[in-house]
């Protein structure tokens, strides 16, 4: 096992120190001077200059890398030219609204998902089981963001039972937080429970197809216990793989969803980012990501030696 997590850990720092070598790559080729991009096209020498400087752009490109990346490992983001303010802050403020968005619909879409594949799978061929995936693929196809429009329009506009938008922050309390966070949870998470619904029931299927259980039921277990104990288990994997994959992706591409509900979150920064130009700030938010998603296949890499030990024994 140890091997094994050594390994895992290993190419998960290979794939951050190249992803930060692209990141730096594809911003020093966006075409023209990063410094007057930000300042704009109506600023005078002398400020254009000043944050050349500042921002080590007239220093040669390795060097500016490595200094990149030596701030990159000890914590050091920059400071972002429209904020001005540490990088490393705007992030951590922004992602005590991210975190808990994803947290929250991830969760949520676990405990919607899985009962249902499981519900389908044990019903192959029924009109149960071909309702349920009507309605799952019926999930997949609606774009968040007319699912969050909706979701708006009843739930806040019409009922009044939620906020239609923004965030009071924590220090307001710990209800009005998760409140406002209900709608863009449930807009996020439904579209991504009938995907892994789905997956669970393909990965079902598939498993209860296999001798060790046609010989559970021959021994006399009953099919909700072969389906619990023996088949779920070894179906795990693929579900586990989407489960790392749907973290990865509401907690970085969640910037229609953040600017649909005005919540102040790592998308919607990296958006507001862009549009200033400030390139300090989006190098240093994708990198957080890159390295945020590069943990969650590590974990998850990791979790499937714990559901399956003959991983263990190969490595």
């Amino acid at each position: 096992m140890l091997s094994y997590a050594s390994k895992r850990v290993l190419i998960g720092f290979l794939t951050l120190l190249a992803a930060s070598v692209v990141v730096f790559a594809v911003l020093e080729v966006v075409p023209g001077d990063p410094a007057r991009l930000m300042l704009g096209m109506n600023a005078t020498e002398d400020a254009v200059r000043t944050l050349q400087e500042q921002m080590g752009l007239n220093q040669p490109l390795i060097t500016r890398y490595l200094s990149w990346l030596g701030g990159l490992l000890s914590g050091d983001l920059g400071r972002s030219y429209t904020y001005s303010v540490p990088v490393i802050d705007l992030i951590t403020e922004r992602v005590a609204v991210s975190l808990p968005l994803a947290l929250i619909s991830l969760a949520l879409s676990t405990l919607i998902a899985i009962p249902v594949g499981l519900f389908s799978a044990a019903r192959r061929g029924s009109l149960s089981d071909t309702a349920t995936m009507g309605v799952a693929q019926v999930g997949v196809a609606i774009p968040n963001f007319w699912f969050a429009l909706l979701l708006v329009y009843v739930f806040a506009v019409t009922l009044r039972l939620v906020p239609a938008g923004g965030f009071p922050g924590w220090h307001a309390g710990l209800w009005p937080g998760l409140k406002s966070l209900i709608l863009p949870s449930i807009a996020l998470a439904l579209p991504q429970a009938a995907i892994l619904a789905r997956i669970t029931r393909s990965a079902l299927l598939d498993v209860l197809g296999e001798d060790y259980i046609r010989t559970a039921r021959a021994k006399g277990l009953s099919r909700r216990k072969v389906l619990y104990r023996h088949a779920l288990r070894n179906a795990l994997i693929p579900v586990l793989t989407i489960l790392g994959l749907q973290f990865a992706f509401l907690l970085a591409g969640t910037i229609i969803i953040e600017n649909v509900f005005y919540l102040p979150g790592l998308g919607r920064l990296v958006f507001q980012a862009i549009t200033q130009r400030d390139l300090i700030v989006v190098e240093g938010v994708v990198m957080v990501l890159v390295a945020t998603v590069i943990l969650v296949n590590l974990l998850v890499d990791l979790s499937y030696a714990v559901v399956d030990p003959r991983l263990r024994s190969r490595a």
